[in-house]
């Protein structure tokens, strides 16, 4: 038997050993019991059921040897204030993308009217925060979300029935399945791969063992798919349309850039995170 207190000391000691956050022991036994951080703080002293120690142990070695994301062990990760699941199939949410959301919900009060009937397209939805979150923040959208990954398309159903959102989703690659539909839509959204393939020795084996390859990197530079959605999302865009990106650190010049060569009237904007890195890129087309 361990108290919570002890079981937390073991876990500390042991990812840190492993080259792992510290605090991963915490985020995990919160899951298994369902606590709050409060309320864990508030039950320190507390013996851990046999099974339940058992339980967290397994866990933490899993992801201090075998590198399992802790939301992989734990089935689900919070987005927008809302829990989505998650798996191997489709990219963990991250926090940058609920900025591109909250940018994007407030750019289209600007270019569009309260009593507009708006169409959203979110492409690469993997398990769909995109296209759930923007159909639960903007009730009265027509969601579009599209995905290469059929795998990743039913974690995305999965998670647009739990949160009640009426989606319809297309599989194929990137704009492929709108323009083969003849679908325009008034608003485009995407985080697509972004990472060079040159970044791939270097990061961390949680990332590049256990989330979709197909889902992180893009060629040489990161930028093969912004550059295949800027030549054709002229084809699929109504007027006007609002557009945004969520680009890796150092490439929204480059992203801005490939819009404004496609589409010469787009009025373009590089939005900064709240780490201050430009991880955002907006384009209003009106003509």
């Amino acid at each position: 038997m361990m108290k919570i207190y002890e079981a937390l000391k073991w876990a500390s000691s042991f990812l840190r050993e492993k080259g792992r956050d510290e605090n991963a022991g915490e985020w995990l036994l919160m899951a298994q019991l369902g606590n709050t951080r409060a309320q864990l703080l508030a039950a320190m002293q507390e013996e851990l059921p046999a099974e339940v120690l058992e339980q967290f142990q397994e866990s933490v070695r899993k992801h201090g040897v075998d590198a399992v994301p802790i939301q992989h062990i734990i089935g689900s990760e919070e987005f927008y204030g809302r829990t989505f699941a998650v798996n191997g199939d489709c990219l963990i949410p991250r926090p940058e993308t609920e900025e591109l959301i909250y940018h994007a919900i407030e750019k289209q009060k600007d270019l569009f009217s309260a009593e507009q009937t708006l169409t959203l397209a979110d492409i690469g939805t993997g398990s769909g925060i995109i296209a759930v979150t923007m159909a639960c923040e903007l009730p009265g959208l027509s969601v579009l979300a599209v995905d290469l990954s059929d795998r990743a398309l039913e974690v995305a159903k999965r998670n647009a029935a739990a949160h009640g959102a009426e989606i319809r989703f297309m599989q194929g690659n990137l704009l492929d399945p709108l323009i083969d539909a003849g679908q325009k839509v008034d608003i485009l959204l995407s985080n697509p791969p972004y990472i060079p393939e040159s970044d791939r020795e270097w990061m961390s084996e949680v990332v590049t063992d256990h989330e979709p390859s197909m889902a992180l990197f893009a060629g040489e530079d990161g930028l093969d798919c912004y550059r295949e959605l800027a030549a054709n999302m002229s084809k699929v865009l109504g007027l006007p349309a609002l557009v945004g990106f969520e680009v890796g650190a150092g490439q929204a010049e480059s992203v801005a850039a490939l819009i404004k060569s496609s589409i010469p009237g787009a009025e373009t904007d590089i939005v900064f995170d709240i780490n201050g890195k430009d991880r955002m890129v907006f384009a209003v087309i009106k003509e």
